[in-house]
């Protein structure tokens, strides 16, 4: 029920219905997870934390003709993590098929063997996925205990187009049994060119300050290097787990993303190098900083840390009301053109970034920001802003793409939420392209939306993911996205608000989907 006009409920704080958005272009809307979830019977232990059953949240997505994979958080909990990995399999982005990722204990409640190295795992987060040239499906997760920490990336294969997977371990290097070691951010790209190989980045929190149970890494560690690994033999083995990023006491990488140019095999990885704060007060802002390394040999050398631009993210608070959202802030999204070998990378800012340093005020981001290089990284263009609206609402988790040269950037905004409006939190799903090698941006798209934010499971904030899926496929793009299900005028409906929110406190016994979109 996403695809249709847009419609702001009549809600019960007396605000009146808006017409719908004219003039946008439709865009192809259908459902890719399926209830009920196929991990509802998973047993929780006396596990911290609320888990959110059939709660669907960051997705990933993977395109190789017209077949297609996503992966996703399976019911998610509140203070990290979910109770599995879902996966969504389809030809050609119409009809999907669901099963789980296995790689915790919960997939033997979808009837999926667990290899018993990951089989004592609680929780699965952070899902990815990649295709060869071949076919052949790449992904990988962390795999994790709440109670005690446990955790790995754990990394699979399939080549039926993730229907069944093969050859799912954990990472040698990447297993640990301490509180104060914890892997995070973990993606997963095979080589576009050399069939069989494939390459899995993460960073590893080091003795942490402050042990936070609500999985927030960027102020509780003293330090978080990045981690490389590779297979050369289509996922059968991958190599001891090496540092690519050193980092120094309070210092840390997250997000870190590979790309591969095809044209000469040059890796990079793209990260988030996180300096101390200016204080050594846990969660006082840190020097965030878009960064990249590069590898021409594949992944045995690497070059230093190279800056790109700030961040400047401040994450995302409701303006009416100061709750907050949980958004990709301080993530970069990342993308090669294959046949130029142009690089792009987005991420989310706040133009009130310095004014909110100065006067601690209540600011959020609101812009999406582009940089690119056509030298291999030498020199960048930008920062452009892609998006931001004159009414200065939030603007979040950005996502891009390119396929001919056309560059798609997708991002959440709440460009409807009205003053006064404190009971619902109106959220659309925007895309817009650039034509001149992201120069300009013009031509957006609505994809989904409106829907109330304020439904979605609390985890640091009102969540849909840190990040959403976007791959070219054709001659366009196909998105991978989450909503709530509470949109339009039923946003009072029965399936509104978790009951941990006193705004909507009915049952919520599906709170939010994974949907596709065909973007042309």
């Amino acid at each position: 029920m996403i695809s249709k006009p847009l419609l702001i409920g009549a809600l019960a704080g007396g605000l009146t219905l808006i017409a719908s958005v004219q003039g946008l272009a439709s865009v192809s809307v259908v459902t890719v997870s399926k209830e009920p979830s196929p991990l509802a019977a998973c047993p929780n232990d006396s596990q911290p934390g609320r888990n959110y059953v059939s709660g669907e949240e960051e997705p990933q997505l993977a395109v190789f003709g017209s077949t297609m994979i996503g992966m996703w958080h399976q019911d998610r909990w509140s203070n990290g993590g979910a109770h599995g990995i879902g996966v969504g399999t389809s030809t050609g982005g119409v009809t999907w098929s669901q099963s789980v990722f296995p790689d915790d204990t919960c997939s033997a409640n979808a009837g999926v063997t667990t290899p018993s190295l990951l089989s004592f795992y609680q929780r699965s987060s952070d899902p990815w996925v990649s295709f060869g040239p071949d076919g052949v499906v790449y992904a990988s997760a962390l795999s994790f205990d709440a109670t005690d920490n446990k955790n790995s990336v754990a990394v699979g294969t399939s080549s039926d187009g993730g229907s069944t997977w093969t050859n799912v371990q954990p990472i040698l290097g990447s297993i640990f049994t301490s509180i104060d070691q914890s892997t995070d951010k973990n993606a997963t790209t095979a080589d576009p060119v050399h069939a069989g190989t494939a390459y899995t980045v993460w960073d590893t929190l080091i003795s942490p300050t402050i042990h936070n149970p609500d999985d927030n890494p960027e102020f509780a560690a003293y330090t978080g290097p990045a981690y490389f690994s590779k297979t050369t033999d289509g996922g059968v083995h991958w190599s001891q787990a090496k540092i690519i990023i050193n980092t120094t006491q309070r210092q840390q990488t997250i997000g870190n993303i590979i790309v591969v140019d095809p044209r000469n095999d040059t890796l990079y990885d793209f990260t988030d190098l996180i300096g101390p704060p200016n204080t050594p007060i846990q969660g006082t802002l840190s020097n965030e900083m878009l960064a990249f390394v590069k590898s021409t040999d594949g992944g045995a050398t690497w070059t230093q840390p190279q800056i790109i631009a700030p961040f400047r993210s401040l994450g995302v608070i409701d303006p009416n009301t100061g709750q907050r959202l949980r958004v990709g802030d301080g993530l970069e999204e990342v993308a090669v053109d294959p046949s130029s070998g142009k690089l792009y990378a987005v991420w989310e800012s706040s133009t009130n970034y310095n004014k909110a340093i100065q006067l601690s005020s209540g600011a959020w981001d609101n812009e999406i920001l582009l940089v690119s290089s056509s030298n291999g990284g030498s020199t960048w263009t930008g920062p452009t802003v892609v998006h931001q609206l004159d009414s200065g609402l939030p603007t979040y988790t950005p996502t891009v793409a390119v396929n001919g040269g056309r560059v798609a950037v997708t991002y959440y905004d709440n460009r409807f939420l009205q003053s006064g409006q404190t009971n619902v939190l109106p959220t659309d799903y925007w895309v817009t392209f650039s034509t001149d090698g992201g120069a300009t941006f013009g031509g957006e798209e609505h994809i989904a939306g409106s829907f109330d934010e304020l439904s979605a499971p609390v985890a640091r904030g009102f969540f849909l993911g840190d990040y959403e899926g976007l791959q070219p496929s054709g001659s366009g793009f196909e998105a991978l996205f989450v909503t709530t299900n509470c949109d339009g005028p039923a946003y009072t409906g029965p399936l509104c608000g978790p009951a941990s929110n006193t705004l909507h406190p009915s049952p919520n016994t599906n709170p939010t989907d994974v949907f596709a979109a065909a973007i042309s």
